[in-house]
Formats: C-alpha cells, sequence, structure tokens
C-alpha cells in the first residue's frame, strides 16, 4: 500500500477522514454521521487520480483504529466499508 496520511474532522455530529498522498493534490474521503454510540460510515469517496493504491482501505482502517480506541460501533452503510467488514471478520465485534 502507498504511504497515506489520515486525517480526521468532524464534530459530535458528523465527520469525515481525509486521506492525503504526498505529492496529490486529490484526497480521499470516508464520510460518517453519528447516532448514539454509533457512526454510520456513509460514504468512501476515493479519486481516480489516487486510485488502486489502498486508499479506502486505510481510510476504513484508521475508523476501526478509532472505535477501538473510543467505544463506538460501526454501522457500515458504504458498500465499501460492508465489503471491509466480510473481509476481515475480526471487526466484527466493532458492527453496530
Amino acid at each position: 500500500m502507498t504511504p497515506v496520511t489520515i486525517t480526521r474532522h468532524g464534530n459530535a455530529v458528523a465527520g469525515e477522514y481525509n486521506a492525503h498522498l504526498e505529492g496529490e493534490p486529490a484526497i480521499g474521503r470516508l464520510t460518517w454521521v453519528q447516532r448514539g454510540n454509533v457512526r454510520v460510515a456513509e460514504h468512501t469517496l476515493v479519486p481516480a487520480e489516487i486510485g488502486g493504491r489502498g486508499v479506502a482501505a486505510q481510510l476504513v482502517e484508521a475508523l476501526v483504529v478509532d472505535a477501538r480506541a473510543e467505544g463506538f460501533r460501526i454501522e457500515p452503510a458504504c458498500s465499501y466499508v460492508e465489503a471491509a467488514f466480510r473481509r476481515n471478520p475480526e471487526w466484527a465485534d466493532l458492527r453496530a
């Protein structure tokens, strides 16, 4: 996977994870909304210019790391996040 810097933006209601690749102006995004103790992962968006480099996977992994650290659960409304949960059964305890 290409090294990616993930930044987090948001508040108690909604937010997103942004993926930055060095030297690339395009930004990958994973958006979410908060519902109680659940973050609903709504969309994973990776522009074609940075596609095929594992950016979406790293965005989801950042969400999972935060869920473990902060104690929230994840509802994978986004089809990519849903597929990532199927590929990683060890995340089952985080699924809302």
